[in-house]
């Protein structure tokens, strides 16, 4: 029986992932605690790899690159020689320096796309005469919760349910169309009116079905459907409807 492969265009890259994890448990970036940022990284491989997504290469070489850091970080220091003052680079320094300028760039890109729609929304016409005003609807801001809080979720939902792998050896697989599970989750999340709780929407313990609906939830996300909403970090998780 093969499982589901599935490629995500939701990553952003390694860069952008250890980013989210030090935002997440506010890291200083020119201190960053290898020890911990690779376990928390290794958290979210071993998490797409047990939903058998695709990989990209650079999320591996990173992982690869991370454990290197935290040998090379575990090993004694050479006691400095007063003479000569030799210079002992910090193995993390290629890494911060790489995350610093990602960072800026990432900032840069998203000045750029609120100015983009901003933009968008400014236009010109004709001059026109209402006979009554118009009281726009009320506007749905989407959530800003990123693919890895999903992850992350995802990850917690296994620990609690204690769904160990492999899944499905007592479950025979199912194809659930993409287009059908779409429409199953947006259904279940408008009638849950205060939002439902993400493993709520993972009901069976079926890496084909995991995968499906966690695709399915993306699509809805991507097309603005539905939203997905934290309290705080860290906390959990929610679905909700954007509204017709």
């Amino acid at each position: 029986m093969q499982a589901y492969q599935v490629k995500l265009d939701a990553f952003e890259g390694p860069l952008d992932l250890l980013l989210h994890l030090i935002n997440q448990y506010e890291i200083d970036i020119y201190d960053i605690p290898v020890a911990q940022i690779t376990e928390q990284y290794m958290h979210y491989i071993h998490t797409m790899k047990r939903l058998e997504l695709n990989i990209a290469s650079e999320y591996l070489v990173m992982a690869a690159t991370l454990v290197e850091i935290k040998s090379q970080m575990l090993l004694p220091k050479p006691e400095l020689n007063e003479e000569t003052e030799e210079y002992i680079e910090d193995p993390r320094e290629d890494l911060m320096q790489r995350l610093i300028e990602y960072r800026k760039y990432k900032e840069a890109a998203m000045q750029l796309k609120l100015i983009e729609k901003e933009a968008n929304q400014i236009y010109t016409r004709e001059p026109v005469s209402f006979d009554e005003s118009i009281t726009p609807p009320p506007q749905v801001l989407q959530g800003e919760t990123s693919i890895y809080d999903m992850l992350a979720a995802l990850r917690k939902m296994f620990e609690r349910k204690k769904w160990d792998a492999p899944l499905e050896t007592k479950i025979e697989r199912s194809e659930i169309p993409i287009e059908q599970r779409m429409d199953e989750v947006l259904q279940k999340v408008k009638l849950a009116k205060e939002g439902i709780l993400f493993d709520h929407l993972f009901a069976v313990p079926s890496r084909s079905h995991i995968v499906v609906t966690f695709i399915a939830l993306l699509e809805l996300m991507k097309k603005n459907q539905v939203y997905c909403k934290q309290e705080k970090q860290l906390t959990e998780l929610y679905v909700f409807s954007m509204g017709e």
